[in-house]
């Protein structure tokens, strides 16, 4: 065993910068971690999604609608058919959403991808199933569906404001009230820097 672990061991004159090079990734990729607070989004907190502030609108008119009462972001944005499906479609949609408001990449106005699409659709089933009734639906909207039409049919194709009305970018929302950003920057630097400008 000894052996082994020697053969992974770099020669002496290279072990003080392995040792440093492997801080210096580790020390980065905790500060990474912190930063982008990482750890939230292993919860169901809606109030994760606002760590991006181009969510302001859609977290605001999910807060003001009746869904906010029973059902988190997660409740509609998540798959729920196991905890592997689930963790893997976070996982893959908070990348590209990392990704693209690190690069700046975000539009103006933020549409529903077609993966999240169906996504929604099945939430919205698995939540409402009481109320799927064919004849009722019928009855209500006077109209009767094909299977074909019912197939290319979003629960949102009439619900057009359930739950983020009609509101769909940031200038829409001018005065949308969010959980204030925690600041990046630790508490100890902040009484550091106060007690800077104390003195000056």
């Amino acid at each position: 065993m000894k052996k082994l672990i020697q053969k992974f061991l770099p020669p002496d004159k290279w072990k003080l910068p392995v040792i440093l090079a492997l801080a210096i990734f580790f020390g980065f990729s905790a500060y990474v971690i912190y930063i982008s607070k990482f750890t939230s989004y292993l919860g169901e907190s809606s109030e994760t999604c606002v760590n991006c502030h181009i969510m302001t609108p859609q977290y605001d008119t999910w807060r003001h609608s009746s869904h906010h009462l029973y059902a988190s972001c997660n409740d509609c944005h998540v798959p729920h058919n196991n905890i592997i499906n689930k963790y893997y479609f976070k996982a893959k949609d908070g990348m590209r959403h990392a990704a693209i408001f690190t690069l700046r990449g975000e539009s103006q106005v933020i549409q529903i991808k077609e993966a999240s699409k169906e996504v929604v659709q099945e939430n919205c089933e698995r939540c409402h199933q009481h109320l799927l009734n064919k004849d009722k639906i019928a009855a209500i909207t006077g109209s009767q569906f094909t299977e074909e039409q019912e197939e290319e049919k979003h629960c949102w194709d009439c619900h057009r404001e359930v739950p983020h009305g009609r509101v769909n970018s940031l200038s829409s929302t001018p005065n949308a009230r969010v959980p204030l950003l925690e600041s990046p920057v630790p508490k100890w630097l902040q009484e550091v820097l106060k007690k800077e400008n104390l003195n000056k």
